[in-house]
């Protein structure tokens, strides 16, 4: 039976692979094989091969950059898509910018600063594909994702195609409908306004260089592994001890990292996993850490913040198995 859906998978669809190590497509570089791995370069072929997946009622997963993405050891089983499309960013009228979900988040950075239109300087920098930025409502230095979108295209659970306005997508911290339901992001609108190019990108470069500085790039890794942690969370006697770490983002948080290094965690190691000293809010790969090991540094993490101050940390980095 195995054979068959694979011929019939790699007659459709020549560039399928088998087997593929999904460690080598992932910023963590961690993870068993994909039982099935096609990269899609183009958005028909994303839809035609769910289309035939569904039909043989094989488990399906689209990736994209493959950071905030922690795999299995033991892999995935079912059909793997890596969505590298890469049709061109377009500008509409009225500063509205279409873009497919699969390009570098970065790319669509520096496209609107390029047509002097602000909104997304803020993300200079940040890793991952727009997809994953959507997905993830991702946000940094006070801006997020949801600021600047006006419509998604998406398919939901069942793979059916799907057009979402703002509201719709149902953007909260670090999530939306699309990261809680699992349906799969194809391209979206941004609305923005006219700006400054020059201090746009003056905003956009201190962005990437502060990442540069402050986190540990030199390093495998996911990104941020928890949320931040809302102020209000905190007991009155831990507000106070962390009153001078609350940043806007885009309401009152503590960054976890400082709760992690409050704890005495800052360079905790289980196997080749590791807490940052750099930046106590990522796990770092030193070279062949497993997914188990990343796993149980988590747990301990979680377990040693609820002990010492009273929150559970809540998990940012999705796990694939």
């Amino acid at each position: 039976m195995e054979n068959n859906i694979y011929k019939k998978l790699k007659k459709e669809f020549p560039q399928l692979q088998k087997n593929v190590l999904l460690k080598n497509h992932t910023t963590f570089k961690i993870g068993g094989p994909a039982e099935y791995f096609l990269l899609a370069t183009k958005e028909k072929e994303i839809l035609h091969v769910i289309n035939t997946a569904k039909k043989m009622h094989l488990p399906i997963f689209v990736m994209g950059k493959g950071s905030n993405l922690l795999v299995s050891d033991d892999g995935v089983l079912g059909l793997v898509v890596k969505n590298q499309v890469a049709r061109r960013i377009v500008l509409k009228k009225n500063d509205i910018i279409e873009a497919p979900a699969g390009i570098v988040f970065g790319e669509l950075v520096n496209f609107s600063i390029n047509k002097s239109l602000e909104g997304l300087e803020w993300g200079g920098g940040l890793p991952g594909t727009f997809g994953g930025a959507i997905r993830g409502n991702a946000g940094a230095f006070g801006g997020e994702t949801k600021d600047s979108i006006l419509e998604v295209r998406a398919l939901d659970s069942k793979f059916n195609l799907r057009k979402l306005s703002n509201k719709q997508c149902k953007f909260s911290y670090r999530t939306s409908i699309f990261k809680r339901e699992n349906w799969v992001v194809l391209s979206a609108s941004v609305k923005l306004k006219k700006g400054g190019k020059k201090k746009l990108k003056e905003i956009s470069d201190s962005h990437t260089n502060y990442r540069k500085q402050n986190h540990p790039l030199e390093y495998p890794n996911a990104g941020s592994i928890f949320k931040n942690v809302d102020f209000k969370d905190l007991s009155p006697k831990f507000q106070k001890l962390f009153l001078g770490k609350v940043k806007k983002d885009p309401f009152e948080i503590v960054p976890s990292a400082w709760l992690i290094i409050g704890a005495g965690l800052s360079g905790k190691k289980i196997g080749q996993a590791q807490i940052s000293k750099k930046h106590s809010n990522y796990i770092i790969n030193l070279g062949g850490a497993t997914a188990k090991d990343v796993l149980e540094l988590i747990e301990f993490v979680k377990k040693e913040i609820k002990k010492k101050y009273g929150v559970l940390l809540e998990q940012e980095v999705q796990y694939l198995n």
